[in-house]
C-alpha cells in the first residue's frame, strides 16, 4: 500500500491506513533517512492507540514502554546507537518482540539478523518540506 501526504495534518489519516493494514501484525519496522519522520509517525500511531503518555524517541534507553486505552502495553525502541547486537540481547529484545504486543522499531537495519519472521515495514520517502510518501508492506 502506498499514500502520499502532504503535511501533519494528514499524519493521522496515514496512522489509521496502517493500522488497518497491518490487521493483526504486532511488530512494525520503519525506514526513512534522518529526519524523515520516523518518531513523528509513531507518535501519531500511538495517538490512535489511546496513547496518553509522552511519545519520544528512545535513542539513549533503546526502548520506551507505553500504554494504549485498552492498557496494553506498546513498545518503542531505537535501535540508531546500538553498537552491536549484543546490546540488544542485552535489553531483552525476545520478551519484547515475542509478548503479543505492539513494538514500533526505528533503525531496524540495525538488528535485521533478529528481527520476527513477519512484520510490517514502513518506509518513509521525503519528496520536499512536508510531504512524504509512505509504503506498507506486509513481511
Amino acid at each position: 500500500m502506498n499514500l502520499e501526504i502532504n503535511g501533519l495534518q494528514d499524519l493521522a489519516e496515514a496512522a489509521q491506513a496502517l493500522l488497518i493494514f497491518a490487521d493483526e501484525e504486532k511488530i512494525f519496522i520503519f525506514e526513512g533517512e534522518m529526519a524523515a519522520g520516523k518518531t513523528t509517525f509513531i507518535k501519531e500511531i500511538c495517538h490512535q492507540l489511546g496513547v496518553s503518555d509522552v511519545v519520544s524517541s528512545p535513542t539513549f534507553s533503546i526502548v520506551n514502554e507505553y500504554e494504549s486505552a485498552e492498557g496494553q502495553p506498546v513498545y518503542h525502541f531505537d535501535f540508531y546507537r546500538i553498537k552491536n547486537l549484543r546490546e540488544a540481547y542485552d535489553i531483552g529484545y525476545e520478551d519484547y518482540f515475542y509478548s503479543g504486543n505492539i513494538c514500533l522499531i526505528e533503525w531496524p537495519e540495525k538488528i535485521e539478523e533478529i528481527l520476527p519472521e513477519h512484520y510490517v515495514k514502513i518506509r518513509i520517502g521525503i519528496q520536499d518540506e512536508g510531504k512524504r510518501t509512505f509504503s506498507f508492506i506486509k513481511i
